[in-house]
């Protein structure tokens, strides 16, 4: 990072929030703040509607076009902020007709409006932009355009751009908290290709002798990041599913050459999923946009009803598991866990990137809950243990806020641990599966915060797990179980980082399962058979005291 910028402001957006996720050498520059914080600038409008029209020009790598911004005023405006990366050149903004002076800074474009645009009055503008695309190095941990080809020889393109910012491909509001209402996607491709977006396909038409414009509607809210493009020569086969909400089109795009194998893999995932995930977290949020998978250069990634798929027919994640118990290897860890993203991360999304958490934790939990589906609850819980293999406890799982900065790649499989301890906790899993479902329906389809996810399961539950959220999401160390014994008299306290920890935990004692409440405090229990603390459930650390 480059050398900190404005601290006073950065310790101002962090101080309602969980300030000591930002850890002592993270320095953040202006480029950072400018991109990871709601300005007056950024605050001042809600976006209620993109058409984002581009032309891709697959040889020189170079993409074109513009996007129209429709918005609503939330306070009156004369300057507000999009985003567009500085390897893209702005050509110019055009307000009622007539282009209007715009500024640079950094990845960060400011507009002057020749009047004062009043508060709650929509309005809109479009941009003007093109240059050279950003080539992926390593797609989709790093963002940016994958450019291949299939086995005849034509171009297979498409884009991720998850954390390093939609706004290096397309100008927009890159924040996190607004989700546009609907957007219009239209890409013109060489002839002879096919572009897949997100929503429906709505039209084509020949925009000139060489180029196709494929149009793509999303009818519902979506995220900046989600917004894609894939182009090949695919071949396109759909199936649907009798969901909750009535009958869902599934429809498939894939290599020409991978057509068999696509169609078996697909067969073998697709539906089994959807009967698991609906169960559990309620309908699919997307029903009028459908359901897409899209084979993609890269491995995968959630676009929202355009979900990319790149694990190249195999059973787990590139036939490997993840959690070494086996489990994993009967299912496409891609379609599963890129799917379950459709609830978590598409539906309900984080305010902030630093609360990621909320994306990945629950996703790996998914697909916990279509093991358990698939094989029994004990086979669930298993394959969440298995997992904990992949924990570092490097750093915490929550990042700095209003710097576009995430936390610990622990978001994944101690993100999900988390969550199974708290189903462990709750010890209903008819209450559990109504948290799961009521969040989706509490806060899908707009943007929240780890303090709304907490207090929506504290409510819901009747218990009060902020200190055990507060711990697990915000030091990396986990809680230490102490204990000591004294013939058949045992004592046991929590050590934490949370003032006052406290959290039950299940013990066995002989064939016999029971609950003790630790606290900071030592506290004591008489048991006959010994102290064994369930840690097959509980992700902690048990320390004994001689």
């Amino acid at each position: 990072m480059q050398k900190i910028y404005a601290l006073t402001l950065l310790l101002a957006c962090l101080c309602t929030k969980a300030a000591f996720s930002q850890g002592p050498n993270d320095v953040f520059s202006k480029a950072d703040t400018l991109r990871g914080t709601l300005s007056e600038f950024r605050s001042s409008y809600d976006i209620n509607y993109y058409h984002l029209n581009v032309k891709l020009d697959i040889e020189n790598k170079f993409i074109s076009g513009s996007n129209l911004f429709k918005f609503r005023a939330v306070n009156d405006i004369k300057r507000l902020q999009f985003d567009l990366f500085e390897q893209l050149k702005v050509e110019k903004v055009v307000y009622k007709g007539i282009e209007i002076p715009f500024k640079r800074e950094f990845n960060a474009v400011f507009i002057d409006f020749p009047s004062t645009i009043k508060k709650g009055s929509t309005d809109e503008f479009t941009v003007f932009y093109s240059g050279n695309t950003i080539i992926a190095k390593r797609a989709p941990w790093d963002g940016g355009f994958s450019y291949a080809k299939d086995k005849q020889g034509k171009p297979w393109v498409a884009v991720s751009c998850q954390g390093f910012g939609a706004s290096s491909w397309w100008p927009n509001k890159d924040h996190q908290s607004d989700e546009v209402d609907s957007m219009m996607i239209s890409v013109s491709v060489p002839k002879g290709l096919m572009n897949v977006s997100n929503g429906r396909l709505l039209s084509t038409k020949n925009t000139d002798p060489n180029y196709t414009q494929y149009n793509w509607f999303v009818s519902y809210p979506i995220n900046n990041y989600n917004v894609t493009l894939n182009i090949a020569d695919y071949a396109h086969f759909k199936d649907s599913y009798a969901g909750e909400n009535g009958n869902l089109t599934l429809d498939y795009y894939v290599l020409k050459e991978n057509l068999e194998k696509a169609q078996k893999q697909f067969n073998a995932n697709v539906k089994p999923m959807f009967t698991s995930f609906e169960n559990w977290f309620g309908p699919y949020p997307f029903y009028r946009d459908g359901f897409k998978l899209v084979e993609t250069p890269y491995l995968g990634m959630e676009h929202q009803s355009a979900v990319a798929y790149g694990n190249k027919y195999l059973n787990g994640y590139l036939g490997r598991d993840l959690s070494g118990t086996g489990l994993g290897m009967s299912w496409d860890y891609i379609i599963i866990h890129e799917t379950g993203h459709e609830w978590f991360g598409n539906n309900i999304t984080s305010k902030d990137i630093a609360d990621m958490w909320i994306h990945e934790g629950f996703t790996t939990y998914t697909e916990a809950i279509f093991v358990e589906s698939r094989d029994g609850k004990e086979a669930g819980a298993r394959y969440i243990e298995g997992i904990r293999k992949n924990i570092r406890n490097d750093k915490p799982i929550t990042g700095p806020y209003g710097v576009n900065q995430e936390g610990s790649g622990d978001m994944y499989p101690k993100g999900a641990n988390l969550l199974h301890l708290t189903r462990t906790i709750i010890n209903d899993d008819k209450k559990w599966r109504e948290i799961l479902r009521g969040l989706n329906s509490e806060f899908g389809l707009k943007t929240s915060t780890t303090e709304d996810i907490v207090g929506f399961i504290n409510q819901t539950s009747g218990k009060d797990f902020t200190k055990v959220y507060n711990q697990y999401l915000n030091y990396k160390s986990i809680p230490i179980l102490e204990y000591k014994t004294s013939g058949k008299q045992t004592q046991y306290r929590w050590i934490a980082n949370v003032q006052d920890f406290n959290m039950p935990i299940r013990i066995n004692s002989g064939e016999k399962q029971t609950w003790i409440y630790p606290t900071s405090e030592w506290k004591k229990i008489a048991l006959k058979k010994g102290f064994k603390p369930d840690l097959k459930n509980f992700y902690v650390e048990l320390k004994e005291l001689k």
